[in-house]
């Protein structure tokens, strides 16, 4: 009987630990409501087009042109590009490709997606998708690991006839993310994240330092809704303090199982 309630609440303390583990937040964020979804693209890391995970952004350019986005990703998510080309009526055979950059303008490599496709000669669109490794709060100087902060988007035809150049396309690009949870978890996080037009403020809030010796640094206004995540705190901890809960739990439950009904009892001399 002490073993069994020994269990029971032993299951109880695990389901009240792991309820808001499973209980967050969506994965990715929800499609713009106010329809001021960005309509342009910008032609270089610099006029990048700002656009929000779950947001649905369009763009017409030229065949030959290079398309740029940027977007957000915190530690902890594994960001998914999707982009989608549409081609004019009559077009020779033409291959495009899509690129993700980091905020250190390194291209991080896809874990799988069609990142590199060729349309046919009467295809009408052509879908690409590109899925990044998970972003890590914190890496080596000398790894190649997505770190947190702004993350940007080229999309360009590598392989296209002289003839097509020049002609008319519409584009369309959304970036969504999942989750990794505690598995992902690593210690240690960045100072600030990797995000574009860093400045320095004139002064201190405070009134102090009117002759500007003490300044900060002042980071572009594109970050998750929620804010960037602190890089310490994940699910682990939670799973954590539940095995130690279960652990105890199991050796009360061993050393009830074990120790018998107490001392014998004395049994008098026979006469």
């Amino acid at each position: 009987m002490r073993f069994t309630r020994a269990l029971s609440a032993a299951v109880l303390l695990l389901g009240v630990a792991a309820g808001p583990a499973v209980a967050g937040p969506s994965p990715s964020a929800s499609p713009s409501e106010d329809g001021g979804a960005p309509t342009e693209a910008g032609t270089s890391f610099r006029t990048a087009t700002e656009i929000e995970q779950g947001q649905r952004a369009t763009a017409n350019g030229s065949a030959g042109d290079y398309l740029y986005w940027s977007f957000p990703a915190d530690a902890g998510r594994r960001p998914t590009v999707r982009a989608t080309v549409r081609l004019p009526e009559s077009h020779a055979p033409q291959t495009w490709r899509i690129d993700v950059y980091d905020g250190l303008r390194r291209r991080q490599a896809c874990q799988w997606g069609a990142e590199n496709r060729t349309a046919a000669a009467d295809a009408a669109t052509l879908e690409l998708a590109c899925v990044l490794r998970t972003v890590r709060a914190w890496s080596e100087p000398w790894a190649n690991d997505p770190l947190p902060g702004t993350y940007y988007v080229r999309l360009t035809a590598v392989r296209l006839p002289t003839s097509d150049l020049g002609v008319p396309v519409g584009t369309e690009v959304r970036v969504d993310s999942k989750d990794a949870g505690g598995a992902a978890a690593v210690d240690g996080s960045l100072a600030e994240p990797l995000v574009p037009g860093v400045a320095v403020s004139s002064g201190r809030d405070d009134g102090e330092g009117e002759d500007g010796e003490d300044r900060g640094a002042v980071l572009s206004a594109i970050e998750p809704e929620d804010g960037w995540s602190s890089g310490w705190w994940s699910d682990r901890w939670v799973w954590t303090g539940a095995g130690a809960v279960l652990a105890a739990l199991a050796g009360i439950g061993g050393y009830a199982l074990t120790r018998g009904s107490g001392r014998p009892t004395r049994v008098p001399p026979t006469a």
